[in-house]
């Protein structure tokens, strides 16, 4: 354990509620290894040929229930939202202070990843490699972005959400999941092709209120509530899924008609639902394990670089395939072979190990917070306001669009010309702000 992560451990406030951030690191991790394992690349004389796991070996789509955890991530921020909120605005801060604050810890890192793509395919081009290649590896790179397009609109609708919460409690989520429904019936019964199009942002804000409920107590984690929620949407999920018009998998994959994630469907809520039923099962062992130094220890360690491990571990399956595919170093072998799934272990070694450098470069990016910038009470104004808003939907508007982008070759620096404009620009806006409303530095 490090010096930085021993210090933090041993002053965590007694209050804190440990297990969120157990929960958070598991999260990540789970996704890290889900998109690691599901991936495949094969290379001959023709250049690189991959796709998805799922795609080939239908077996495997059970198991993206267990990896499928992105509901428990927004259950997780809902709840670490709903505490930072409710503190700042009780030290007597206000919702765009609150928004600029948090979304800074989102972006730093995003900005740093985004920037190392451009620096890396304008690179690559230079050295000759082929657009097409480029094109691929900057998509490849860039796939957990579109996580970000979701979670930062939902971070940043939290001041609003949260009020709400405090108005109508459980109504809201629960409200919520029916329109997600009527979004599903819209698009899988009534053939309306964009029915469901709200759901991207609907259904994830569904799970993210019910980490406001578990924060302020209207979610109790008693053992009757979480054995209902873990049972009611397990067979939920069962039922949409083996018997009803879901597909099992919930993660999407080429030539899949309905998709579960895209957008996300009634079946994704179900798992939800699940898992935090699970999550709350699971609370006070967890949280008696944390009180030990070793174990709180790690969640300290993982939480401390969390975005970048998931921004950048997509870049090292870039790398990983670069230098392992086709160089004798990681055979080729048939996807789904016996010899293919023994080489999976020597393979996630390989990119941990990859991710661990990438980690050790970048993942300081994240942690330089500086002094705090603590925003109580001095963002006030139409004008702040207005543009905070306008440089977060900036921001939205290039993740989205690079989300979009697909894999072709988008110039020398990899990525959209509308990415370039919309995603820095609103960074550009936002900073703009942050530093005019800061409170001046300590003598």
């Amino acid at each position: 354990m490090t010096g930085r992560v021993r210090w933090l451990a041993e002053r965590t406030p007694p209050q804190r509620e440990r297990y969120v951030d157990l929960l958070r690191a598991v999260a990540i991790t789970a996704v890290v290894v889900g998109h690691w394992l599901a991936i495949y690349v094969t290379h001959d004389n023709g250049g690189f040929h991959g796709g998805s796991v799922l795609q080939i070996l239908p077996w495997t789509r059970a198991l993206t229930w267990p990896f499928q955890v992105m509901p428990l991530f927004f259950l997780v921020g809902g709840f670490a939202n709903a505490t930072s909120l409710t503190s700042h605005l009780g030290r007597g801060g206000n919702a765009t202070g609150w928004v600029l604050e948090r979304t800074a810890r989102l972006l730093r890192p995003t900005t740093v990843l985004l920037g190392g793509l451009a620096v890396g395919a304008l690179a690559a081009r230079l050295l000759g490699a082929e657009p097409a290649l480029i094109g691929a590896a900057v998509w490849l790179a860039s796939v957990p972005l579109w996580f970000l397009v979701a979670y930062i609109a939902v971070v940043a609708l939290t001041p609003l959400t949260h009020a709400l919460h405090r108005r109508a409690g459980l109504a809201v989520p629960i409200v919520l999941a029916v329109l997600v429904g009527a979004g599903d019936l819209a698009r899988l019964v009534l053939a309306v092709p964009r029915g469901s199009q709200a759901n991207f942002l609907l259904a994830w804000l569904a799970v993210y209120q019910l980490g406001f409920a578990w924060q302020d107590g209207r979610l109790p984690p008693r053992r009757r509530v979480a054995v209902s929620m873990t049972a009611g949407g397990f067979v939920a999920l069962v039922l949409l899924t083996v018997v009803g018009p879901y597909p099992v998998s919930m993660v999407a994959f080429g030539g899949e008609q309905v998709q579960n994630t895209s957008p996300p469907t009634l079946a994704l809520l179900a798992l939800a639902v699940t898992q935090t039923g699970i999550a709350l099962w699971m609370r006070e062992a967890g949280n008696r394990w944390l009180r030990r130094p070793g174990p709180w220890g790690v969640v300290v360690a993982v939480n401390l670089v969390i975005m970048s491990l998931f921004l950048w571990h997509m870049v090292a399956v870039v790398i990983g395939v670069l230098l392992l595919q086709g160089t004798g170093v990681m055979p080729d072998a048939v996807p789904g072979s016996v010899s293919w799934l023994l080489l999976r272990i020597p393979w996630l070694a390989c990119l941990a190990l990859i991710l661990a450098l990438l980690l050790a470069v970048f993942a300081r990016f994240e942690q330089r917070t500086g002094p705090r910038t603590d925003l109580v009470g001095t963002v006030t104004g139409v004008w702040p306001t207005a543009l905070t808003i306008i440089g977060i939907g900036a921001v939205l508007a290039g993740l989205l669009a690079l989300s979009l982008a697909g894999m072709d070759y988008h110039g020398p620096v990899g990525l959209p010309v509308s990415v370039l404009i919309a995603y820095f620009g609103g960074i550009a806006v936002l900073g703009f702000v942050r530093r005019r409303h800061s409170p001046p530095a300590p003598k």
